[in-house]
């Protein structure tokens, strides 16, 4: 094996950064735009946890190396277990279940976490970008839930999808699985903004920063209540977020943030 190409088998697949209390995860395959090998989704499943549970980060921006976000399973290491003996049923199996666990994870992250795109974001590569709380995209970047046309429908892509955007949009989408550009991603709220190539990593730490100065209890308890309420029927949202209130206004930076606004100051937020 060379040196370059054990040098990029050797690579982190994910990439770590930090800038104040904003830490940067940065996919890394670049060669294989990104695609979603089991180790790329263990190694993002293990790095969202690690800053869920880090006291110093406040928010995270996912985004990529290389010229796409993410094109979604790695088809090739699927294809590949097809000569297992369950013609890859359990490969199929575990790859999907892992996947699940990782997108649920960026969602039920107690940190904001904010996808940057550019390039493509297909499949489940859509999929991660709507399972952020936030994205901002390049306006050259793209976007598809394209498994319809190579017979395999992105039922996985779907759940997230279908709870970003209306459901005639999210169909469309499926059934048509063509390219959608980043200002109609925009349009139907799959992205919050879409901007020029140089800007985005500006804006996604623009945002990211101003998240950064809030209390961290309060995102977490905010984050938390978000996912938790909207799945719930509307009498029970609301009995739920107003126990949410309850226990929020007790906690110190409530306190502290209330007496700091009346008071014509800035708070010292302690994240309890």
């Amino acid at each position: 094996m060379s040196k370059a190409a054990k040098s990029q088998e050797e690579a982190p697949l994910v990439l770590r950064e930090e800038e104040g209390a904003v830490a940067l995860l940065s996919l890394n395959r670049p060669k294989a735009r990104n695609a979603l090998s089991i180790a790329l989704m263990e190694a993002l499943l293990a790095q969202i946890e690690a800053v869920g549970a880090d006291p110093a980060i406040k928010a995270v921006v996912l985004r990529a190396e290389g010229p796409a976000f993410s094109a979604g399973h790695d088809l090739k290491e699927m294809t590949a277990r097809r000569a297992d003996e369950d013609r890859g049923r359990a490969f199929f199996s575990e790859t999907m279940q892992l996947c699940a666990r990782m997108m649920q994870a960026v969602v039920n992250c107690p940190k904001p976490v904010i996808a940057e795109v550019h390039g493509i974001a297909t499949a489940a590569g859509c999929q991660l970008v709507a399972s952020c709380d936030l994205a901002i995209a390049s306006r050259e970047a793209k976007f598809a839930t394209p498994g319809v046309n190579i017979g395999l429908f992105c039922s996985t892509p779907m759940v997230a999808l279908s709870r970003n955007v209306a459901r005639k949009h999210a169909m469309e989408m499926l059934l048509l699985g063509e390219m959608v550009t980043a200002e109609r991603a925009a349009e139907i709220g799959l992205i919050n903004k879409a901007v020029e190539p140089g800007e985005v990593h500006s804006e996604a730490m623009h945002m990211a920063k101003i998240i950064a100065s809030k209390s961290g209890l309060t995102l977490a308890i905010g984050k938390r209540a978000f996912y938790e309420q909207v799945e719930k029927t509307l009498p029970e949202a609301y009995d739920y977020a107003a126990e949410v209130m309850v226990r929020n206004m007790l906690a110190r930076d409530a306190e502290e943030g209330i007496n700091a606004f009346i008071e014509k100051r800035a708070p010292v937020w302690e994240d309890r």
